[in-house]
């Protein structure tokens, strides 16, 4: 599988950092606590030096971040040269793409779904539920160009929550949280339509998502929508 290198960019845009900078020729992301996507490094040139490494490793601590590395498909030499320097493999992540008008097709029951900006207390309140805090919450908030979020109810009552943002022709879904009590009742589903109908109406082509390859709920809901795995990538990441 080789992936289509405008996810990544997907990726940077409706998920942003709080800032880039340069150290070589690494692409640092300041996270400011959003965890991985907003604060590993990718490598923008064919191969990096093991000094470079480790100047990329200082500037990454100097931001209070531990060094961490996003691996990106055709970098397997880096990859093995990271692993040489003591580094582990951290959450491979899949990316599921579709056509945004497939999923457009079946008419959604009445208020199941929402599409509102800004996110209404008990989206953030269930974003907390599941652990997605205030500094993750903030990358929603600093996202440029059209976004939504989104809001699904089972039997009159909250059942989940999500992001969803369009770079280019391709919008990406983030954050999707069900709680708990709300799970197995079709809600993932019916969100991601919900998201599906919201991309297009505001022009785009392809509804995207991207979830680690050990969550088989995730996984399993995506393959349900007629949703394709269409790239992939993972983190290295060095504890001290």
């Amino acid at each position: 599988m080789t992936t289509d290198p405008r996810y990544y960019e997907v990726v940077d845009a409706t998920w942003p950092a709080a800032g880039f900078s340069m150290s070589g020729p690494f692409r640092l992301r300041e996270g400011q606590g959003g965890g991985s996507r907003v604060s590993a490094a990718t490598l923008e040139a064919e191969q990096a030096s093991d000094q470079e490494i480790a100047e990329a490793e200082q500037a990454m601590r100097d931001m209070g971040q531990s060094p961490k590395f996003m691996i990106r498909d055709g970098q397997d030499g880096f990859d093995t040269q990271l692993e040489t320097l003591g580094y582990a493999v951290l959450d491979p992540v899949n990316i599921w793409a579709c056509p945004a008008a497939q999923l457009t097709d079946v008419v959604i029951p009445r208020v199941t779904t929402f599409a509102v900006w800004e996110p209404l207390q008990i989206c953030r309140e269930i974003w907390n539920s599941g652990g997605i805090g205030a500094e993750r919450q903030a990358i929603m908030d600093r996202a440029q160009g059209p976004k939504i979020a989104l809001l699904g109810r089972h039997r009159d009552k909250p059942a989940g929550t999500g992001f969803c943002a369009i770079h280019g022709d391709i919008a990406m879904v983030h954050a999707l949280e069900i709680l708990p009590h709300q799970r197995r009742q079709g809600m993932g589903a019916w969100m991601m339509r919900q998201a599906a109908i919201w991309a297009v109406d505001n022009g785009a082509q392809t509804l995207s998502v991207i979830c680690t390859k050990r969550n088989d709920g995730a996984n399993g809901l995506y393959t349900s929508l007629g949703m394709t795995c269409v790239g992939q990538y993972h983190y290295r990441h060095k504890s001290n």
